[in-house]
C-alpha cells in the first residue's frame, strides 16, 4: 500500500470529472485496509472510500484521502440442495459477478446485469433493476468497523435495506468499509420476466423458453439501448431516485395528469422520475457540456468538459422544475462530494 499525493480522480469516477485528491491510495486486501487506517495522520482527513466511482459526483478537489477498493476474488463458500453461497470481494466489478453466476447456472442476479459499479457498493445502494433488488439475494456483508477497529458480519436484517438505501448509506456511513459480500443464489432459477420490456424483447427474439443467459443478454440489450456507456459519455446512471408518494398525493396528481404512470407499493405509489423530468421539458436538453440524456431523463451526462458544479446546477434546476409542476421533490441518488 502506497499513499500518493495530488492525484487526479478523473479515471476514478464515471462522470469523468477532473478533480484531485490531496492523498490517494488503492486497497487490495483487508490487510491494506488495516494498514491504511493505522497510518492515518490528521492531515489525511477526511476520508472517502471509492469503489467503481459510478455513484459519485465530485464538485471540487478532495482535501483529504481517497482510498479505492481494488480487492478481487469470488469463492464458493457453501452449497446445499437448492442454493450456492458465493463470497465476493468488494473490488470485483459487479457485472463480472453477474456474468460469473449466469455462466454457472446460478440464478437471482441476472436481472441486475450491466449495473455499473463494484460488488462492495451494491449493498450501500441496495441496487435494483427489472423487479429484483440486491436484498433479495444477499446473505451477508462483511465490513471493517473503523471505529471499533474490528471486523463484523451483517445479516440482511441488520443492513436496514430499503429503496436505494441501507445502513451503509445512513448512520453507518464513514464507519463501515465493506470488504466482501455473500450472495445466496438459486441452483434452479425462477426467472422474473414480467418487468419492463423483458418478455416483449424475448418474444421479439423468438425465445420461448429463456435461459439465464438469454435473460442476461436481453437485459444488457435493453439497458444499452436506453443508458449511455460511461466509457463513451460521462454519467453515473440514474441521478435521481423514483419518488414514492402517498395515495392521497397520487389521487390528486392522477386527476390533474391522467397519463401519469405509476407502480403500486403497499398503499403508496412510485412515480417514474424519468416521466416527471420529461414532462418538464428536460429530456435531451444540453446546457454547455452538462445535459440530460436523450433516451433516459433520469441520467445526467457530461459531454466532455462539464464540471461537477455544472452537473449539480442542472440537477437543482430539474428538482426545482419538477417540484413546481407536480409538487414532488426529487431526491438525488448520486453522492455529491
Amino acid at each position: 500500500m502506497q499513499i500518493l499525493e495530488n492525484i487526479s480522480l478523473k479515471p476514478c469516477n464515471s462522470f469523468g470529472i477532473d478533480v484531485k485528491a490531496r492523498y490517494f491510495t488503492e486497497l487490495h486486501s483487508d490487510e491494506d485496509i488495516v494498514a491504511f487506517y493505522s497510518s492515518l495522520k490528521p492531515e489525511h482527513l477526511p476520508i472517502l472510500i471509492l469503489g467503481g466511482g459510478s455513484n459519485v459526483l465530485f464538485t471540487k478537489d478532495f482535501e483529504g484521502s481517497v482510498a479505492c477498493i481494488r480487492s478481487k476474488g469470488i469463492v464458493k463458500l457453501l452449497e446445499n440442495d437448492n442454493h450456492v453461497f458465493l463470497k465476493i470481494a468488494a473490488g470485483e466489478v459487479w457485472d463480472d459477478v453477474v456474468k460469473y453466476a449466469v455462466e454457472r447456472g446460478l440464478g437471482g442476479i441476472e436481472n441486475l446485469s450491466l449495473i455499473p459499479g463494484n460488488a462492495g457498493s451494491a449493498p450501500i445502494q441496495n441496487i435494483g433493476a427489472y423487479g429484483v433488488e440486491l436484498k433479495d439475494v444477499l446473505y451477508s456483508v462483511e465490513v471493517a468497523d473503523v471505529i471499533a477497529q474490528n471486523y463484523r458480519a451483517f445479516r440482511p436484517a441488520d443492513c436496514e435495506m430499503g429503496y436505494r438505501t441501507s445502513i451503509f448509506k445512513k448512520h453507518g456511513k464513514n464507519r463501515f468499509v465493506i470488504t466482501s459480500i455473500c450472495l445466496k443464489l438459486d441452483k434452479e432459477p425462477v426467472l422474473k420476466l414480467d418487468y419492463g420490456d423483458i418478455r416483449k424483447e424475448l418474444d421479439k427474439a423468438g425465445i420461448k423458453e429463456p435461459t439465464l443467459s438469454a435473460v442476461r443478454d436481453i437485459i444488457i440489450k435493453i439497458r444499452s439501448s436506453k443508458l449511455p456507456d460511461p466509457g463513451q459519455l460521462g454519467n453515473a446512471g440514474s441521478f435521481f431516485m423514483n419518488p414514492v408518494i402517498t395515495a392521497d398525493e397520487y389521487a390528486r396528481l392522477k386527476e390533474q395528469f391522467p397519463s401519469m404512470p405509476s407502480f403500486s407499493m403497499d398503499g403508496a405509489f412510485k412515480i417514474p422520475g424519468a416521466w416527471l423530468i420529461e414532462q418538464c421539458g428536460f429530456k435531451g436538453k444540453r446546457f454547455g457540456d452538462a445535459g440530460v440524456h436523450v433516451n433516459q431523463p433520469l441520467v445526467l451526462v457530461n459531454y466532455g468538459s462539464a464540471t461537477g458544479g455544472d452537473i449539480l446546477k442542472l440537477a437543482e434546476k430539474i428538482i426545482k422544475s419538477v417540484k413546481k409542476k407536480f409538487g414532488i421533490l426529487l431526491e438525488k441518488e448520486v453522492n455529491i462530494v
